[in-house]
């Protein structure tokens, strides 16, 4: 991202309701894995749906660049992926460029261990300080060189014909993007690879691999597969987002007189945290048209305005729900009573560190918020508005951006251009729906 735009400002004036209904963009976990597996697959992909963020977007790039003819994304997301078989890439001119995506440095990692070329993967500012000896450390133990920095962050250097081993890994931590770096590398290794995780975490690699026609045994928390199988083509319809619809679902629950309908939103049972902490805190949030799409659960959510109460977010839900708690952390400054997070250390290492950038942003605006080692504390209280320093991290500002609605002063939050690696369209939506924002 060039740093001449890093400075977009959204200016967000106080009040307003939202009304109506939306659809946000594609599933940026789904959008990221079909370009993976469809490029690996034998057969051509149809994708629909497909989230044209910049994360994503260095994904297609990326796979391009391997000599993947990728068509689209046309206007709608659709998007058609030639795919070349598990062993069709060829080694890129030039390093892979992953932006601002862990997503795809940690998955491509895996991937990129089983072939037969050297690969290069660099990322932006923010991706090159966020931690990756929990993928290399693992995918070292089957076979893999990766040479990174020596605190162990981008860029990376994967080395081409290392022979891989399949073994089963210990997960100390809960995280997809570990288990399906691990799980990827096990489609290019001798034996079986089995994962077994401490919590669950989003099991979308499992699901699309299973799409493709891939065998994957989940017993409990222990997840398996075996290695030297094959890819076949599949036609994926991207969910809408649950992470970006969680910021209506918080702007219409705070917001008074609201009744916003949320479309075709996919509510893969490892992402609904977000759905199961509202709840807990009063919100009045009706799933409706339950069905199936490509192996994942969609419904259209209907939230309507709710009296909030603050809670003890249950521990068990935090894996659930770690990429919403931005977001959360909104409502909690409008409900009733002291809200407490603990267990959520990872949100340090996320594209900021959220606990302690959010809670910055509650004081700047008058909420008392206590950051802790894993968590923090916010007591309620009268939120004026004022300036906020997203730090580039997308979340951030869309957290801030709805928290306007119960503002009493404007809202400016600096350094939003990062909004478009998941969000393209952001501003427009929000402003259809009913807040007064612009940018700068």
């Amino acid at each position: 991202m060039s740093h001449s735009s890093t400075n977009l400002q959204f200016i967000v004036q106080p009040g307003g309701s939202l009304r109506g209904s939306v659809r946000v963009p594609g599933d940026k976990s789904i959008s990221h894995r079909s370009i993976m597996l469809g490029s690996l697959a034998e057969g051509d992909t149809h994708v629909s749906g497909f989230l044209q963020g910049e994360d994503c977007l260095c994904t297609l790039k990326a796979f391009r660049a391997m000599g993947v003819a990728i068509e689209g994304p046309t206007e709608e997301g659709r998007v058609t992926i030639h795919g070349v078989g598990l062993h069709g890439l060829q080694a890129p001119a030039h390093a892979l460029d992953m932006g601002n995506s862990g997503t795809s440095m940690r998955l491509m990692s895996g991937l990129m261990s089983g072939q037969a070329f050297d690969v290069r993967m660099t990322g932006d500012a923010s991706l090159s300080k966020r931690p990756m000896k929990r993928v290399t450390a693992p995918l070292a133990e089957m076979g893999a060189v990766i040479d990174a920095t020596p605190n162990g962050t981008p860029p990376l250097l994967v080395h081409g014909g290392c022979k891989l081993k399949g073994m089963h890994y210990d997960m100390p931590m809960a995280s997809a993007q570990v288990k399906s770096s691990i799980l990827l590398a096990g489609l290019y290794a001798d034996g079986e690879t089995s994962v077994t995780e401490p919590a669950p975490t989003r099991d979308h690699t499992e699901r699309m691999l299973r799409g493709f026609g891939y065998a994957v045994k989940t017993a409990g928390n222990r997840i398996s597969l075996q290695g030297g199988g094959k890819l076949t083509a599949a036609n994926i319809d991207v969910p809408a987002d649950i992470s970006s619809a969680a910021f209506f679902m918080v702007g219409a629950s705070i917001a008074e007189n609201s009744e916003l309908l949320l479309e075709h939103v996919g509510i893969n049972p490892t992402r609904t945290g977000i759905i199961d902490i509202l709840r807990l805190m009063g919100a009045d949030l009706e799933l409706l048209n339950g069905r199936e799409v490509g192996g994942e659960p969609v419904a259209d959510i209907r939230v309507r305005s709710a009296k909030l109460k603050g809670v003890q977010i249950p521990e068990a839900l935090v894996p659930l729900a770690i990429d919403e708690f931005p977001v959360l952390f909104v409502a909690a400054a409008f409900a009733e009573g002291r809200t407490v997070l603990t267990g959520a250390e990872e949100l340090r290492v996320k594209e900021s560190d959220r606990i302690q950038v959010m809670a910055d942003g509650l004081l700047a605006c008058g909420v008392d918020a206590q950051p802790t080692a894993d968590g923090i504390i916010i007591n309620p209280g009268n939120f004026s508005g004022g300036v906020i320093d997203s730090h580039g991290d997308h979340r951030i500002a869309m957290a801030f951006t709805m928290a306007a609605l119960r503002a009493t002063q404007p809202v400016i939050i600096n350094d939003c251009a990062n909004v478009n690696t998941s969000f393209p369209g952001f501003v427009d939506l929000a402003a259809r729906a009913g807040v007064r924002m612009a940018t700068a």
